[in-house]
């Protein structure tokens, strides 16, 4: 029997995931004592890469070109999560190697979160059960909050989880615009070329964009001082595609009404101001986190990896990195 081939593991990830590993590869992990003689060692040997968890844009586990030059065999990284800007897939496609991530399987849920999450912001529910369990109900009613009756929402991003929160919306009954690169065929949606534009004519916006450096920053002091004082953001991107400085300013100042945040730029770290603020509502990363949709995505990296390692295509590379040796 052929020797199983060689692979880098750079943090923890779910037990079903590296259960999996453990039959088909030799797994080699980047996040215990001795990584770097390890790396030193076998890093020639290495032939595929499993990411994603524990390896955020600022994370320590990031797949960044120093990396891959440290690994001249690599063919392949699986990232787990929709997301790969932890991932240099500038450096991978230089090199030919195929980088896949896990899109599809948790579309229903991110965009059925990014729903609870507007209208918890907006009528400010966690608020309200704060009141209840601090015991001030029987001293007065929680104050009334705003309401999804009055607004316009726009949508930052159109991509699959875009127009299926579009789609929970549409029962809402309220007008849906959106800004993306270009016109999405189909759409019964107005396309905004201009995101001030948009921010401008909307009352809440939900940011549903990939990270990386085409992204960051894109909602700045700007857009936000375009998005009003009446104004709710809601963002289930990724931490990088907004100043947190500059939101933590517009939401001090009342530059906007109030925010949703599921993703945060030094995760897990959570600015203190963030954490303090009244008209915020924080998550912990959680868009996709249910049982069923991490299963899917986990078993997507392992069948990313053991359809290459078959001679067969990846079943859902990124567009930035070629796989003509497999097709």
């Amino acid at each position: 029997m052929p020797p199983l081939p060689d692979l880098l593991q750079t943090g923890p990830m779910m037990p079903m995931i590296e259960r999996q590993l453990a039959e088909h590869f030799t797994v080699h992990r980047l996040d215990e004592d001795g990584a770097e003689k390890m790396l030193a060692e076998v890093g020639p040997r290495i032939r595929a890469v499993a990411t994603g968890v524990g390896s955020t844009a600022g994370g320590a586990n990031r797949v960044t070109r120093e990396l891959l030059a440290r690994l001249p065999g690599v063919e392949i990284v699986s990232n787990f999560g929709v997301g790969y800007d932890a991932v240099d897939t500038a450096a991978a496609a230089e090199r030919g190697i195929v980088v896949t991530n896990t899109p599809g399987v948790l579309d229903d849920e991110v965009a059925d979160l990014s729903v609870a999450l507007l209208l918890a912001t907006i009528r400010r529910l966690p608020q309200a059960e704060r009141h209840l369990r601090a015991g001030l109900w029987p001293k007065g009613g929680f104050p009334l909050s705003p309401t999804l009756r009055d607004r316009t929402i726009g949508i930052v991003g159109m991509g699959r989880i875009g127009q299926a929160i579009a789609r929970r919306l549409e029962g809402f009954g309220r007008p849906i615009v959106y800004h993306s690169r270009r016109p999405v065929a189909g759409l019964p949606y107005t396309h905004y070329p201009s995101l001030i534009d948009m921010a401008r004519d909307v009352d809440a916006m939900i940011v549903i964009v990939p990270g990386g450096p085409e992204t960051q920053h894109m909602i700045n002091a700007e857009v936000l001082k375009a998005l009003g004082p009446t104004g709710s953001l809601i963002n289930v991107a990724r931490g990088s595609v907004v100043d947190e400085a500059a939101l933590i300013q517009a939401l001090a100042e009342g530059t906007i009404a109030s925010a949703g945040l599921d993703v945060f730029a030094d995760e897990p770290h959570v600015p203190a101001a963030l954490m303090a603020m009244d008209n915020v509502v924080l998550l912990p990363h959680v868009a996709s986190a249910t049982h069923v949709t991490r299963d899917a995505m986990g078993q997507l990296v392992v069948d990313n990896l053991t359809a290459w390692f078959a001679g067969r295509p990846p079943l859902t590379p990124v567009p930035e990195t070629p796989v003509s040796s497999r097709a």
